[in-house]
């Protein structure tokens, strides 16, 4: 017999504690008639009282009690053979690495808020493929795209800023690579999911979004920061802040979002753009663009499917609880 919610059999448990409340009623309530009056009184108030009766009520509602946590259990008899189906679209999402995503203009950095909106949506995620790529001055695909999400966000938790030797962000190499990184003959099923400051270093993005789109891949872009800009901390291996970046002049620099570029891109590639924000509403959005388009099969397997048999313990309990409720505790004339 297989279980198909076997942590409710730890009620099983309270079975002898119910045994245990009964035997202590019995004897309180013998000890209560010592108390009341002589024992021939008493023996004649409870003359037509069946303690047979009574212990076969006491049991019924012990057995009802055993059965119906059998039920919760979901008591699993005989197998079936499903075969499943998943459906979906491969979503590779792109993370900027580069040291400007230090900057703490939203709190408490570009690069922490980026894994936090990544990682809900890999949770909204379902039967789609997700991957996962990061990139500064070069790009690497951190995750290949896989249904595994729990692999997915094993590898989102380990990336850090400055992971890729060569500094910088090239938006057009990272767009370059997640074209190279879907399949080849296809040319629809392919989300791109863009987070960044959107400070590209002359990789021609636009140029790049363009060669996207003649690849069937939809862009969807969010920018993480402000336009106002933030000076980018350096920070030591204890993770405290020991400055900030400067120029070749001594000017500190300022990171500011490009709002711009990142639209364009979207618009380029029929996806949208997003600002990063608190509610981070724009994963739902982002989800529900993702829902509407065409699906392509990804996985099928045949799996075992066991038969819930609770029906026949819930029926049984009824019964017996219908014949206590029934039953008296009188004896027949």
């Amino acid at each position: 017999m297989h279980w198909g919610s076997p942590l409710y059999l730890n009620f099983l448990l309270l079975i002898p504690i119910l045994m245990i409340f009964f035997i202590f009623v019995s004897v309180k309530k013998k000890k209560s008639l010592d108390i009341f009056g002589y024992e021939d009184t008493v023996r004649k108030l409870y003359a037509s009282k069946s303690i047979g009766k009574e212990r076969a009520k006491r049991i019924l509602i012990i057995v009802v009690s055993f059965l119906l946590v059998l039920t919760l259990a979901r008591p699993q008899i005989g197998t079936r053979l499903t075969m499943s189906n998943r459906r979906g679209v491969d979503v590779l999402i792109a993370i900027d690495t580069s040291l400007s995503m230090l900057a703490q203009d939203i709190k408490p950095n570009r690069l922490e808020k980026a894994k936090l909106e990544v990682a809900s949506l890999i949770d909204k995620l379902k039967g789609d493929r997700v991957g996962i790529m990061i990139f500064a001055g070069s790009s690497f695909v951190q995750c290949p795209l896989t249904l595994d999400y729990n692999a997915a966000k094993m590898f989102l938790s380990i990336i850090e800023a400055g992971m890729l030797p060569r500094p910088g962000t090239a938006i057009g190499d990272a767009i370059d690579k997640a074209i190279a990184s879907f399949i080849k003959k296809q040319r629809k099923y392919k989300v791109l999911v863009l987070l960044t400051d959107g400070e590209d270093h002359q990789t021609k993005p636009i140029e790049a979004a363009n060669r996207a789109k003649k690849e069937g891949v939809i862009i969807y872009t969010i920018g993480i920061g402000t336009k106002k800009g933030e000076p980018i901390p350096l920070v030591d291996e204890k993770g405290g802040v020991t400055g900030y970046k400067k120029d070749r002049d001594g000017e500190v620099v300022m990171s500011r979002l490009d709002e711009v570029t990142l639209q364009k891109i979207a618009l380029l590639t029929n996806g949208k753009y997003y600002h990063a924000s608190p509610s981070e509403f724009e994963l739902d959005k982002i989800y529900n663009e993702i829902g509407k388009m065409e699906k392509k099969e990804l996985s099928s397997r045949l799996f075992t499917q066991y038969e819930d048999r609770f029906q026949y313990f819930l029926g049984l309990a009824l019964i017996l609880l219908c014949i206590e409720f029934v039953a008296g505790d009188r004896k027949r004339k």
